[in-house]
């Protein structure tokens, strides 16, 4: 007994030519793979979650995109009945706030144990015989259907939108058209960059069932890990302590959707999130290979989490913070009146001439409209930088053949990760709510209200 819960099981036979340890781990570890995802996809609350997220995503998007009240406190939620790659953005905003940390919960908070539960550990490592290809086997069947998952919510939000809506151009960030193809294209790279997060949610989870073991901590540490990066991302924080948290990358990927994108905070985002996973990742590894089989009682690490887990992924967010300081140029919340102001003023230039087209206007361009925004804080008694309600922009535009510029007055929203939300202030023929005939059907003014997004990092003023 004792030789099967040792990492690496004795090979009997004195002199026998004892196998390299990659040809004894090779095979094992697929059949063992096998069977943890076999053990997986058995259980009814994870075929529940396959089917839940492959069926009520696009049942959703098909419902929603159907009413007359679009969810516009959403990302892209707004154009949900203009086209039909809204959707899967508004699902992915939800499940990066909740369905994903949710899912690595049920999936990965749960894989180890579930083994304590049961007290199968015992029959487990007498079949296997290797604690590293039992550890193997488990993060990657954890990861399988993870992808499994995600997979589901993008296909079938997807899927709902388009059989509803229709193949349409979406509107970006900054008011440009997106052709149904670059559309879907980022529509897809958008979430595959949220994988990046749930692989590192994913990685805490296995290390809080290491760890925790019967403890029903273990299978709520990724979601209350989330809840906690949630709440620190509305505190006003550096920008470089922002993106070193491993959940900035269900936020980062808003920068895909503006002209040109803004990737530099979601490569360094994605980045984070993977060094997270693979650094959570070793830390179970460590703790699974080190524990104690032998003793019947011990399920996990108890007291001495704090030092075993908790203490080293505090220093990797340290060092991860100084390392993006150090990388970074930008201090301080990175939302200056310079972004805010170039960030209206090309949103306003580009769905303008949306509105232009909608009315069956002459058309004009860009260059022709000379558009310039100038936004300051609580009338001008606050300074002009960092999140807040209560930015005020005054919009400046020229038209050709007429003897004065136009002007319309927006109030702003802009939180702390850059989103900004612009209300049309006036005058109500520009940017007050009023519907436009479409090909599509009638829309709400396109003017009227609108989002746009500030790049944390950059330095120039291109918003």
């Amino acid at each position: 007994m004792s030789a099967t819960l040792t990492d690496e099981p004795a090979h009997a036979g004195a002199g026998a030519a004892a196998p390299a340890d990659d040809d004894l781990l090779r095979v094992p570890l697929r059949r063992a793979y096998r069977f943890e995802l076999v053990k997986l996809v058995s259980q009814w609350r994870i075929r529940l979650l396959v089917l839940a997220c492959w069926t009520v995503p696009g049942l959703f998007v098909a419902a929603v995109s159907q009413q007359g009240t679009l969810p516009s406190d959403t990302l892209f939620g707004r154009w949900m009945h203009a086209t039909g790659w809204a959707g899967p953005l508004v699902v992915l905003g939800f499940a990066g706030s909740w369905a994903l940390p949710l899912l690595t919960s049920v999936v990965a908070g749960d894989v180890f144990a579930a083994e304590d539960r049961l007290g199968t550990w015992r029959h487990l490592l007498v079949a296997v015989r290797s604690l590293r290809t039992v550890f193997a086997a488990k993060a990657l069947a954890s990861v399988t259907v993870l992808t499994l998952l995600v997979g589901g919510l993008v296909a079938s939000s997807a899927v709902g939108g388009l059989a509803t809506v229709g193949d349409r151009p979406l509107v970006g960030l900054d008011g440009h058209l997106l052709t149904p193809s670059d559309a879907a294209g980022d529509v897809l790279l958008a979430w595959a960059c949220a994988l990046a997060p749930t692989l590192a949610l994913a990685a805490i989870g296995l290390l809080g069932s290491v760890v925790l073991g019967r403890s029903p901590m273990g299978l709520l540490l990724p979601a209350l890990v989330a809840v906690a990066m949630q709440l620190a991302q509305m505190l006003p924080l550096p920008v470089a302590l922002r993106l070193a948290l491993p959940g900035y990358a269900f936020i980062a990927w808003n920068g895909l959707f503006a002209d040109p994108a803004q990737l530099g905070q979601l490569l360094v985002a994605v980045a984070v999130s993977l060094v997270w996973a693979l650094a959570a990742t070793f830390l179970a590894w460590r703790l699974f290979l080190r524990r104690d089989f032998t003793n019947a009682t011990e399920d996990g690490i108890g007291r001495r989490a704090v030092t075993v887990a908790a203490l080293p992924l505090a220093g990797l967010l340290a060092l991860t913070f100084g390392a993006v300081a150090a990388a970074t140029p930008s201090t301080g919340s990175g939302i200056t009146q310079v972004k805010v102001q170039r960030a209206v003023a090309v949103a306003f230039a580009h769905l303008y001439r949306l509105q232009t087209e909608q009315l069956h206007r002459p058309a004009v361009t860009e260059r022709q409209l000379q558009v310039t925004a100038a936004c300051d804080r609580s009338g001008g008694q606050v300074d002009p930088v960092g999140p807040g309600n209560d930015w005020r922009c005054v919009v400046t535009w020229e038209l050709p053949g007429a003897a004065a510029p136009g002007t319309a007055v927006y109030q702003l929203d802009v939180s702390s990760n850059g989103r900004l939300e612009a209300d049309g202030d006036g005058p109500k023929e520009v940017n007050g709510y009023f519907l436009v005939h479409t090909p599509t059907g009638d829309a709400p003014n396109p003017l009227w209200q609108f989002d746009g997004n500030v790049d944390l990092l950059s330095t120039s003023p291109k918003g």
